[in-house]
């Protein structure tokens, strides 16, 4: 496509929730951390670097009988709280600003766990009840 030479009414989005196509024989709970897999389907968050985080599951998909994509779930990408990992991998308040990993779908962690684990998103703020963070 050539570059403009007038000008466009460019659609634009908020980039806050989405729909995402749920990954074969997945189940998603509600206030799930949701990743992507490399084919791009929606799948609950775990320590697996191929996975990318995506946001937070705004309600429960059951695709545990379906393909790739039968099924679809509502994905927010603001910020929101979860588990804090402990020992060696809690995070503190020291930690605000730097980037978190994935544990599992309700769990972020310090650390990369030694490159296995994917980055979850950028460390907001930090309380007794867990982690603030937002994904990118």
């Amino acid at each position: 496509m050539a570059a403009l030479t007038k000008d466009r009414p460019t659609p634009r989005r908020e980039s806050v929730e989405f729909a995402r196509a749920v990954g074969a024989g997945k189940v998603i709970y509600a206030g799930a951390l949701i990743c992507l897999n490399a084919a791009g389907y929606a799948v609950p968050g775990s320590a697996d670097n191929t996975l990318i985080a995506d946001g937070c599951a705004q309600e429960y998909v059951d695709n545990s009988a379906g393909g790739d994509g039968a099924l679809s779930v509502k994905v927010d990408k603001r910020s929101f709280r979860f588990a804090n990992s402990d020992g060696a991998d809690q995070i503190t308040i020291a930690q605000i600003g730097d980037d978190c990993y994935v544990v599992d779908d309700q769990t972020v962690a310090k650390t990369n766990g030694g490159g296995a684990r994917p980055i979850a998103g950028k460390i907001v703020d930090v309380e007794d009840t867990g982690v603030w963070i937002m994904f990118y």
